[in-house]
This record gives structure tokens, sequence and C-alpha cells, in this order.
């Protein structure tokens, strides 16, 4: 049977009271998009608003081939153009993935939608993964138990160090490693900018952009343990 993913980016494009703009990072849906459709996965994209969502201008730079890829891809390129609302989203997907970006940090951190959607898909049994701050959108995500979804499990995600590195530790509502630990994860990472991925049962995360393909292969293989 074909495995369906639901991609989820952010809305959110503006950095802070930074003047500057923010959104998705274009390798973190790219890699995963392209790994997730090789494999012969039916993929959807969703966001808060729906519609075309804003990515980070700095993850055009310099694309990668795997960027390169989906920005010629046509059907990517529509599915990304006309995005899913995530309030229009009532299951029926096998896995979530949420891509990284600065964003992440403002809207789907609270967004309810969101939320009850990831809760909702892991006590079902659903995969939920993301990368590099997709973790972010976790952060207020609980079980049945009432739990902190990440608490007492393996995770990964952009590191504190990382985000001082790029001089936005203070403009980010939170830190998202210190935050993971707060909740009880079990925050692991490896060196900076180097791909660094963790799959606990079906919860699968990733540090950085440069996880990204890692992170998603990684949810192909919790696919396959579920079934």
């Amino acid at each position: 049977m074909t495995s369906k993913v639901l991609m989820i980016v952010t809305s959110h494009d503006r950095l802070g009271e930074t003047g500057k703009k923010t959104g998705f990072w274009l390798e973190e849906l790219a890699a995963p998009y392209r790994t997730f459709v090789e494999a012969g996965a039916q993929v959807d994209i969703a966001s808060p608003k729906g519609g075309k969502p804003a990515a980070d201008p700095g993850s055009s730079d310099q694309p990668s081939e795997d960027v390169s890829w989906f920005l010629a891809n046509a059907e990517a390129t529509r599915k990304l153009e006309s995005s899913l609302p995530i309030d229009s989203i009532v299951g029926g997907y096998d896995a979530y993935f949420v891509v990284g970006g600065h964003g992440v940090m403002w809207d789907l951190a609270n967004h309810a939608g969101a939320i009850k959607l990831l809760g909702s898909a892991f006590d079902q049994g659903k995969v939920v993964a993301a990368v590099c701050h997709g973790p972010a959108a976790l952060v207020n995500v609980r079980t049945l138990d009432g739990h902190p979804l990440v608490k007492g499990r393996r995770v990964a995600g952009f590191s504190d160090e990382e985000e001082k590195a790029v001089k936005l530790d203070a403009v980010v509502p939170f830190p998202l490693e210190t935050r993971l630990r707060e909740l009880g994860g079990r925050y692991e990472r490896g060196p900076n900018w180097t791909s660094f991925a963790i799959r606990d049962g079906r919860l699968v995360t990733g540090q950085n952009p440069q996880s990204s393909a890692q992170v998603a292969r990684e949810t192909l293989a919790a696919l396959a343990a579920a079934t």
C-alpha cells in the first residue's frame, strides 16, 4: 500500500521584530519531499494559512541539488503554491513531517490546529517527524495521557549553539534545545551543521538543514516498522 505523507510548513514570514523576512527552509522541504516521492509515497503539503507560504530568503542562496530538483518539479511546486490549510486536514495520512525554518517558532509552535493534528496522529499510531526548527511545532503537543509528546523520548532539533552561531538566539521566542529538555525530552545532537537524526519509535527528529534527507529516510523506516 502506498504511504501518505503530509508535509507541514510555516506560514510566518517575519523574523521577530528585526524587520527581516523568514519562513520555511527550502532544503528541509525539498530533500524530504524528493526522498518520499522517490520511495513511492504520496505527499501533500499543508500550512497554517494555506496557499503559498514564504520560503526563508536565505534558503534559496546556492540551492542544493534537491532544491533545484524540487523547483523544477511542476507537481511539487503546484502543491507548495496551493498548500492545504491545516484546519482542513482531518487525518488520513500515515506520517506527518514538520519542515523547519525559523517561522515555525512563531506560528506552528502555538497553532491549535497543528497541535491537535499532531497529537491525534501520534495517539492513532501514526509517524510524527520534524527537522531543524520543525520540532518547535511539538512543544505544546500532548498525548492522551496529558504528557508532552517529547517527554521521555529521544529528540533532536536546532541546537542552542547553532542558534547562537547564526546570531538569532536573542530573536527567537524560545531556545528550542532548552525547551525540549525542559519538557522532558532526551535531547541529543551532533556537531554543528552536520547531519544528525533520531528515530525513537514513531517519533523522528533531526538537528539542522543538513539532516533533512536523513530524517526523511528514518521516517520511511518508521513507517515500514509500523506496518
